[in-house]
């Protein structure tokens, strides 16, 4: 079956995080990802968290599904020659070096633009242009400056980061989105353009909600928030919210039967109003269904810590499970915090394609997460990463036309490999 992005080729010079989760997206939809490496060396997390020794780490193998590897030295006079036709052949270039690298290795904006009038350089930075731009940014500090941090934790704690990759992966799969639309525009101009994705942009824009609650101060306080009903004066800025639900309903994580040994023994529960009545005919409480203080959302709200610890006094008495399969049937919002253990054991995810089992020649099977969107019409087969210049020869052969000789010649010339000193002498 003919994937969505086949035909279209991407020269991948991203490392890390972000820029690798944007090119693997591209990759399982179809698209020919050819991820750049240094010569002996390759992307660094190749090497980082390694679990199994001799072979590439889980934090690489796990971003770089479906690609080829092709190793070039960069600073090698024929290793600029083979960049040139990469540039020329391939569609998109992705990177996500420091500011100024791509610059300083003579490949501006402007000569890509010269070598290839339709591509499409995108790029993910820590900052957007200003005085921060510059600076080079990582997954927390992202958080940090995008007002993520500022608005997770509990009132009475510092601000925390959050285990989700927001700052790289979710920049990487703005910049996913960026690409594809910039290659729709192109099918109308015929021109290639720039694409950026700052980070603090795709942790601000991931953090609209805590934003909206901003603006909503200057109305007075927000009701819906815990330290509302505890009588605490609300500053100038988004408060830290704990559990509560981000959307208007309260909701909480609740203890579950088990709580006292297993850590995620929890549920989240919301309180929604739709279904008030039924929580209480659940909990054991239909005398509140006609408790004047109860009666309405605006009403309860002084009372919910009440409220939610009754509640506990009951989810305490199921499991997390349980809670689900009797609070579910009835419309009620619930939801097991699941441990990474669970979910990689999940059935359903497993059928879905979204856990996956995959191969690799160094480290045997291992565990990874697989496409996160569904397209009837291009299926997604998650193929293990590539080792470090797999496929040198491949690409030098197959993409850009490069004879046997020819490849003879530039290995020899130190532009694929490094020159070894023995065989020099």
């Amino acid at each position: 079956m003919v994937k969505a992005l086949d035909g279209v080729k991407i020269l991948d010079f991203t490392h890390v995080q972000s820029g690798p989760t944007c090119t693997q997206l591209l990759a399982w939809f179809g698209a020919d990802v050819i991820k750049v490496e240094r010569p002996g060396a390759g992307d660094a997390t190749r090497k980082q968290l390694v679990d199994v020794p001799g072979a590439d780490s889980l934090y690489f193998t796990m971003l770089n599904h479906n690609k080829r590897s092709i190793t070039i030295d960069t600073k090698n006079a024929k290793g600029k020659e083979i960049l040139e036709r990469l540039i020329k052949t391939c569609d998109v270039l992705v990177e996500n070096f420091a500011p100024g690298a791509l610059d300083r290795m003579g490949f501006t904006w402007e000569r890509i633009q010269e070598l290839n009038p339709r591509m499409i350089m995108a790029s993910v930075k820590g900052f957007g242009p200003g005085k921060y731009e510059d600076c080079k940014v990582y997954e927390n500090v992202a958080q940090c400056a995008g007002g993520s941090a500022s608005t997770t934790g509990f009132l009475d704690g510092p601000p925390l980061v959050t285990g989700a990759q927001i700052g790289d992966s979710g920049t990487g799969l703005h910049l996913a989105l960026g690409i594809v639309t910039a290659l729709f525009q192109r099918e109308t101009t015929g021109r290639g353009q720039k694409v950026l994705a700052p980070m603090q942009d795709g942790v601000l824009n991931l953090c609209r909600v805590k934003l909206r609650d901003q603006q909503r101060l200057k109305a007075g306080p927000l009701r819906e928030y815990s330290q509302f009903g505890d009588g605490i004066a609300f500053g100038e800025a988004t408060p830290r919210a704990g559990n509560d639900s981000g959307g208007g309903q309260p909701g909480r994580i609740l203890k579950c039967k088990g709580w006292q040994t297993d850590p995620n023994a929890y549920t989240y529960f919301i309180t929604q109003a739709a279904v008030w009545e039924k929580i209480c005919d659940v909990i054991g409480e239909p005398g509140w269904k006609t408790r004047e203080e109860y009666s309405t959302p605006a009403k309860r709200l002084p009372h919910l810590n009440a409220i939610f610890a009754r509640i506990e006094d009951w989810t305490m008495t199921k499991t997390k499970y349980e809670v689900m399969d009797i609070c579910n049937p009835l419309d009620i919002p619930v939801g097991p915090i699941l441990s990474m253990k669970e979910i990689m054991e999940d059935e359903g995810l497993r059928a879905t394609g979204t856990i996956v089992d995959v191969d690799h020649p160094e480290r045997g099977t291992y565990v990874s997460v697989g496409c996160p969107i569904k397209m009837s019409d291009s299926p997604v087969e998650v193929k293990r990463s590539p080792l470090l210049g797999e496929h040198t020869e491949e690409i030098l052969a197959q993409v850009l036309g490069y004879s046997g000789e020819e490849i003879k010649e530039l290995k020899a010339a130190g532009a694929t490999e490094p020159v070894k000193k023995a065989a020099a002498e």
